[in-house]
Order: structure tokens, then C-alpha cells, then sequence
């Protein structure tokens, strides 16, 4: 008889041990499931980092339903806008048509840099679409720099009005270091068409 009571000691010792042991794995695993949610805060805080290194926006009024298109020109390399969207340095990646097949209220576009190469950039601002009778398209543009391991910097803003079909404006020529800096003095409107280098 003792040894059945040997037996039922060491079976419920056993029993009492692996349901400390599946307890504590199971702690552990909702431990490991719950960490990518405890950062989310902070990196919602955050907020939305851009993809590239010197951001270009435009924006105009979302009533008009009218195309307005946003080409920029970096060191080096060729114009980026609707027809040419990309090169080595340059993406535009949003070009926005007015309210046609948009599926947000707001318009705008924006390219953004892989890098800062150092030199000229060029931004203008192309009315690609016809107007409205006697309208006058104001568009915001605005750049933007963010260097390595800092926060998106508003570098340079400013209104252009567009008032007839096919017409492009310089909204900014300016300078950047290679270290994202502006090069003081360099900022101008002095005017570049951009499409015709395309052509």
C-alpha cells in the first residue's frame, strides 16, 4: 500500500508542476504577443515619416476641379513630373488629376528625393488643364528637408497663381548643401521651363 501512496504523491507532485510550467508558458507567450503593442503608442506619437530626404508639395484648392501639375529638377539629373515620374534621385508619386477619379477631397501632389545631392533644384508648377472662365488657381508649394536621424523641416513656402491654360511658373530655384542645409542667398524665382527640357 505504500507504494500506491509513493505512486499518487508522485503523480500529483508531476501534475502540480506541469500546470505550473503550462501557466508560465502561457504567461510568457501572451507576454511576446502583447510587445509590438506596447511601442505603437510611441511610434504613432511619432508620426508619419517621409520616404524621402527633400520633400516637394503642391496644393490647390479642392473645389477647382482643375489638373495642376508639380515638376522639380534636382542636381544632375532631369525634370520629374507627370510624364517622367522618376529618376535616379527624383519620384513624383502622387499626381493628381483635380476631382477626376481622386478618392480624396484634398489636391495636391509631392515628390520626394532619395538623398540630398548637392546643387540647384528647380520647382515649378505646370497648369495642365483648361480654367474655368476668368479663374485663378492658387497653389501652395512648399519644400521640406529631412536629414538624417532629425525631424521634416519646412525649408522654403510660397503662393503661385495660375490664370491660363499651359502656363508654368518657377516657384523656387534655391541651393542645398550635400548636408541638406540652404545655401544662403540662393533662393530665386528667376524663371526655368522644365517640360521643354523633356521635349
Amino acid at each position: 500500500m505504500d507504494g500506491i501512496d509513493d505512486f499518487e504523491d508522485d503523480t500529483a507532485g508531476t501534475i502540480f508542476r506541469d500546470v505550473i510550467l503550462l501557466a508560465l508558458i502561457g504567461f510568457v507567450a501572451m507576454v511576446i504577443m502583447l510587445l509590438p503593442h506596447l511601442n505603437r503608442e510611441k511610434k504613432e506619437a511619432e508620426g508619419h515619416k517621409a520616404p524621402g530626404n527633400v520633400i516637394f508639395e503642391m496644393h490647390w484648392p479642392s473645389n477647382l476641379p482643375v489638373d495642376v501639375d508639380l515638376w522639380v529638377k534636382a542636381p544632375g539629373v532631369g525634370p520629374v513630373g507627370f510624364w517622367n515620374q522618376g529618376n535616379r534621385v527624383l519620384n513624383l508619386l502622387r499626381d493628381d488629376l483635380g476631382m477626376e477619379g481622386d478618392a480624396t477631397d484634398e489636391n495636391f501632389e509631392v515628390t520626394y528625393s532619395r538623398g540630398i545631392p548637392a546643387g540647384e533644384y528647380v520647382v515649378n508648377v505646370h497648369m495642365y488643364g483648361p480654367l474655368p472662365d476668368n479663374a485663378t488657381v492658387p497653389v501652395t508649394v512648399v519644400v521640406s528637408v529631412r536629414k538624417r536621424m532629425q525631424e521634416t523641416r519646412q525649408i522654403l513656402k510660397t503662393l503661385v497663381r495660375l490664370t491660363y491654360h499651359n502656363q508654368e511658373e518657377t516657384a523656387f530655384r534655391f541651393k542645398l548643401t550635400g548636408d541638406g542645409d540652404l545655401v544662403p542667398n540662393s533662393v530665386n524665382t528667376l524663371r526655368r521651363p522644365l517640360i521643354t527640357e523633356l521635349m
